[in-house]
């Protein structure tokens, strides 16, 4: 499992840390903070490499930041170079909203799913 890293944002860390005592390994080491303005910021603290890795993040309140800093990780994972990137999301906001039950509205847990691949 040297190969495999977890990270978790800020949704639910202890979640994560389960998770990783259970697979027996640490939790990946990352910044992850929002700046006075609401910006958020995240920086990945270790090398990840063509190594696997896993976000796990779910999408609850407050849904909107949670989604934005789940696909920053996303993002910043992607520069660090990881080899695969897993996006574990126990609970995905806006999943009722998957068909259009209505004329002119969005199919937004679709725009989610697009948006995080």
């Amino acid at each position: 499992m040297d190969e495999l890293k977890v990270f978790t944002g800020n949704a639910h860390p202890a979640l994560a840390k389960e998770v990783v005592d259970y697979l027996g390994i640490p939790l990946g080491k990352d910044e992850v903070f929002q700046f006075s303005n609401e910006n958020i910021f995240v920086r990945i603290l270790e090398n990840v490499r063509e190594r696997d890795t896993f976000v796990i993040q779910p999408l609850c309140s407050p849904v909107s930041n949670n989604i934005v800093e789940l696909l920053i990780m996303i993002d910043a994972l992607k520069r660090a170079s990881a080899k695969r990137i897993t996006a574990v999301v126990p609970y995905y906001g806006y999943g009722r909203t998957d068909k259009k039950d209505q004329p002119r509205v969005p199919i937004t847990a679709r725009l989610i799913a697009d948006l995080l691949t």
